[in-house]
């Protein structure tokens, strides 16, 4: 008899649902920018150390990290629509708290309620839960709400410099809390319904055998590695989206080309990113990491060199189109790799490294900076680490090459 195509569980109603994901993470990330725009006006009340805004910045990251391990824990048993309407209240109590001022105002309200149950509640359960609603372009819908957090970026920088400059950081973070609530929780409650169920297929002879072993290694080395990966390769990716705009400052550029400098280099990040999640979708994660992190390797060093606007704008734009496909990639290889029982604790795992090498990077460039001055030793040692990143993802890509020849 005929076989009949496999069953699908996409449909109209999973781009919806990634489309409002799209929507909460952009919101949500759009809290972090706030204090990345006005990152040498902030510095300006403690004695213009830039570490200390820029560490509250790599808490947030590091907190959202830690947060979705929790959060995407908590989502698998009350539900994604409730840990992001949570998370949408507790980014606006982080944001009116970091209105008190640095340091430990500033540091708890983007570590704590930004970061560990703000972005934490929202990002990393939305991977999971929409990754449950495709099984045949999944590369692509986690391609597309990835993007969020560059949408904000591309969506948020100039206008937050202008609400800055008309009315200071602390009263442009009073009016977005209130804006990112007022979106975010009536789309959760509204479409954020239960996932459907994956369509079962039928298990091949010997598959808990098979299963055993992953590109040839155990299972948990692979996905060690994988984490190592992500984040050598993010520590890197950290340093022109948290310092390019006090860069340009510092050159003389002017905090509004900064700020439309950051747009460029997130909006062709969020465009390209589209273009990454098709290509995933047919040479797979691992291979599209080793491609965008050598794309991001080579733009990281033309930042060292380069000086005037133009060629600024040029490399910002360069550095977004290359690094933007990596962190949905990691996350499909991830969920290829593994089982999709195993989705709630890897995913957020993953998630937590990238946001741990982000953290590292951003607070690394203003440690650098303090101590030498200027940003090209901080650039130039971002290169480094991703040149490590390389190595890494080179040898997991080496081994998935042997795997499949039947040589592993």
């Amino acid at each position: 008899m005929p076989q009949s195509s496999p069953s699908t569980v996409e449909t109209r109603s999973s781009w919806i649902v990634a489309s409002v994901a799209l929507v909460a993470i952009c919101m949500a990330y759009g809290a972090a920018w706030i204090n990345v725009v006005a990152l040498k006006d902030i510095a300006s009340e403690v004695s213009d150390i830039r570490s200390i805004p820029a560490l509250a910045s790599s808490l947030a990251w590091l907190g959202s990290g830690l947060g979705g391990i929790l959060m995407g824990r908590l989502a698998e048993r009350i539900g994604v629509r409730w840990t992001v309407m949570g998370g949408a209240l507790m980014i606006g109590i982080g944001l009116t708290l970091s209105t008190l001022g640095p340091p430990l105002p500033l540091q708890i309200g983007h570590g704590v309620f930004i970061g560990l149950i703000g972005i934490g509640g929202i990002n990393a359960p939305l991977f999971i839960y929409v990754s449950r609603w495709f099984d045949r372009r999944r590369g692509s819908a986690l391609a597309l709400i990835s993007s969020g957090s560059y949408f904000a970026g591309a969506l948020w920088p100039p206008v937050f410099e202008r609400a800055i400059a008309y009315a200071g950081w602390r009263q442009t973070m009073l009016w977005y809390a209130v804006l990112e609530i007022a979106i975010i929780v009536p789309l959760a409650a509204i479409y954020l319904r239960p996932a459907p169920e994956l369509p079962q297929t039928a298990a091949p002879a010997g598959g808990a055998s098979v299963k055993a072993r992953v590109l040839g290694w155990p299972p948990n080395l692979v996905f060690a590695l994988i984490c190592v990966a992500s984040v050598l390769c993010c520590i890197p990716m950290a340093m022109p989206q948290g310092h390019l705009v006090a860069l340009c400052s510092d050159l003389g550029l002017g905090t509004a080309i900064g700020a439309a400098m950051l747009s460029v280099l997130l909006g062709a990040a969020f465009l390209s990113r589209q273009v990454w999640g098709v290509i995933s979708d047919r040479v797979g994660g691992l291979m599209t990491v080793l491609a965008g992190s050598a794309f991001q390797a080579a733009a990281m060093l033309a930042f060292v060199f380069t000086q005037d606007e133009a060629g600024l704008f040029t490399v910002a734009a360069i550095f977004g189109l290359g690094f933007s496909g990596i962190i949905p990639a990691y996350i499909l290889a991830a969920r290829g790799m593994f089982p999709a029982s195993e989705a709630s604790w890897r995913i957020p795992t993953v998630l937590m490294c990238t946001n741990v090498g982000m953290a590292a990077g951003g607070w690394g460039a203003g440690y650098l900076y303090d101590y030498f001055g200027f940003y090209a030793p901080a650039f130039a040692v971002g290169v480094g680490f991703n040149l490590l990143n390389l190595v890494v993802v080179g040898v997991l890509v080496r081994r998935q090459m042997l795997t499949r020849a039947g040589r592993a």
